[in-house]
C-alpha cells in the first residue's frame, strides 16, 4: 500500500490515476456496474490517507490540494469521485474530533487502505437530517438500530460511520465494521445519475459496536471550526469536476464527430465560429468555477490557523459550492448546442453529465448559500455555527 507524505505526492497520484477512471467511466453509467476494482486501485494509490497528518504517518494535507484532488478524480468519473468524499469527510471528523487513541487507530486503518462509507442520511424523517436511528450504551458497547438511505460508498467500505441519536438525544457517530453482524447494505440505488455510487440503503439491527469505536458528541467539538466548509468544499470540487469533465467530452465530440448544421457553409463544424465561440463561452464560466474553488479552498486553509476567519471561508465556500452546481449544469445542458443532434444517441452517453451534475446538486439546495451570502452582505450575519450544509 503506497503511503503519501506530501501535497505534492498526493496530487501526482490523483493525476495518474484520473484517467484510469475517465477510461471506464461511460460504461460504468450506462451499466450501473459496482466500481470495486476502481476503488481497491483508488486505496492502493495512498489518496485515501491524505489528510492524515504527519505525526500519524500521513501527508497531512491542505484544504486546497484535497479539492483539488477531488476536482481532478470528479473530471473524470464524478460518481467514482463522490465515494471517497465522504471517507475524506469521515477521516476529518476523526481527526477533529477523536480521543487521541481514535486518531491512532483509525489513521492506522486509512493508512493501509481502509475506505470508510456513510450512513448519515435518512428517509421518512422531518428532513434528511433528522434521525430515527439510536445509538444506544449496553454494558462495555454500544448497540446501533436504524435505517439510512443515501449510503455512498457504504456497500464497498470496510467501515460505515453511523450517525444516530444517543441516549441524551444528542448525535453520535459509530463506526461501524462493514462485516458487523446486523448490517446490511442493499444495492437498491436507482437514481439517473451518479449511478456508480450506489448510495441505497442500510439497514442496522442490533449492531453491536465497541465503544472506542463511537465519536461520542462529535459536532459538540467541531462547532465553530471549519468541518462544515471542509465537506462542502470536496462537494463544489465534485461539481467543478463535473462541468470541466463535461466540456471535455463536449469539445471532442464537436472536433471529432459533429457535422456542420445544414446551410451554414462550413465544410466542419468546428470551423463555425459561432459553436467555437459557444466553446469559449463556457470555457470562461469553467474557469471562473475553478479559480472560485482555489479561492475558498484557500480561505478554508487560513482559518485552520485563524479561527477569526471562519465566517469568512465558509461564505467563500458557500460561494464556490453554489456557483460550481450553476456551471455544472450550464455546461452540461449547453455542450449540446455546438454538438448537434447526433449527440443525443445513447451510445455517446453525453447526457451522463446533466444526470451526474443534476443528482449531484441536489444533496444540498443552493438557494441556502446564496441566502447565507445575501444575509451576510445585507446584515453582516454570519451563518449559524451549528448548519452543517453552510
Amino acid at each position: 500500500m503506497t503511503v503519501l507524505t506530501d501535497d505534492a505526492a498526493v496530487l501526482a497520484a490523483a493525476s495518474a490515476f484520473a484517467p484510469t477512471l475517465r477510461a471506464g467511466a461511460e460504461e460504468r453509467d450506462s451499466t450501473a456496474a459496482l466500481p470495486y476494482r476502481e476503488l481497491e486501485q483508488l486505496a492502493a494509490t495512498g489518496l485515501l490517507g491524505m489528510r492524515v497528518p504527519a505525526e500519524l504517518g500521513g501527508a497531512g494535507v491542505s484544504t486546497a490540494t484535497v479539492a483539488e484532488v477531488f476536482r481532478v478524480l470528479s473530471a473524470a468519473d464524478p460518481a467514482v469521485g463522490q465515494i471517497p468524499q465522504n471517507h475524506v469527510a469521515f477521516v476529518d471528523l476523526v481527526l477533529r474530533a477523536g480521543t487521541p487513541a481514535q486518531r491512532e487507530f483509525f489513521a492506522a486503518e486509512f493508512l493501509a487502505g481502509a475506505r470508510l462509507g456513510n450512513a448519515l442520511s435518512e428517509r421518512g424523517t422531518k428532513t434528511s437530517r433528522a434521525y430515527g436511528t439510536r445509538i444506544l450504551p449496553r454494558g462495555e458497547d454500544v448497540v446501533v438500530n436504524g435505517t439510512k438511505y443515501y449510503s455512498t460508498g457504504a456497500l464497498t467500505a470496510q467501515w460505515i460511520p453511523v450517525f444516530g441519536l444517543d441516549e441524551l438525544d444528542e448525535v453520535s457517530v459509530a463506526y461501524v465494521r462493514r462485516d458487523t453482524p446486523g448490517v446490511v447494505v442493499e444495492q437498491d440505488w436507482n437514481a439517473f445519475g451518479q449511478r456508480a455510487t450506489f448510495s441505497g440503503t442500510t439497514r442496522l439491527t442490533d449492531v453491536v459496536v465497541p465503544a472506542e469505536h463511537v465519536l461520542r458528541r462529535p459536532f459538540r467539538v467541531v462547532a465553530g471550526t471549519t468541518f462544515s466548509a471542509f465537506g462542502q468544499i470536496i462537494h463544489a470540487a465534485i461539481e467543478v469536476g463535473i462541468a470541466r469533465g463535461a466540456l471535455t467530452d463536449g469539445v471532442a465530440f464537436l472536433r471529432d464527430k459533429a457535422r456542420p448544421a445544414h446551410g451554414s457553409g462550413y465544410e466542419r463544424a468546428v470551423d463555425d465560429p459561432h459553436l467555437v465561440r459557444l466553446a469559449g463561452e463556457l470555457e470562461i464560466d469553467v474557469r471562473a468555477a475553478e479559480a472560485l474553488l482555489v479561492s475558498a479552498a484557500r480561505a478554508v486553509d487560513a482559518a485552520d490557523d485563524d479561527p477569526g476567519l471562519v465566517t469568512h471561508a465558509r461564505l467563500e465556500v458557500a460561494a464556490a459550492k453554489a456557483f460550481a452546481g450553476r456551471v455544472a449544469l450550464d455546461v452540461a445542458t449547453r455542450l449540446f448546442d455546438f454538438s448537434g443532434s447526433s449527440a443525443a444517441d445513447r451510445k455517446h452517453d453525453l447526457d451522463r453529465h446533466w444526470r451526474n451534475a443534476r443528482t449531484h446538486t441536489l444533496h444540498d439546495p443552493a438557494r441556502l448559500k446564496e441566502l447565507a451570502l445575501g444575509t451576510f452582505l445585507v446584515t453582516g450575519e454570519g451563518p449559524d455555527p451549528a448548519n452543517t450544509l453552510i
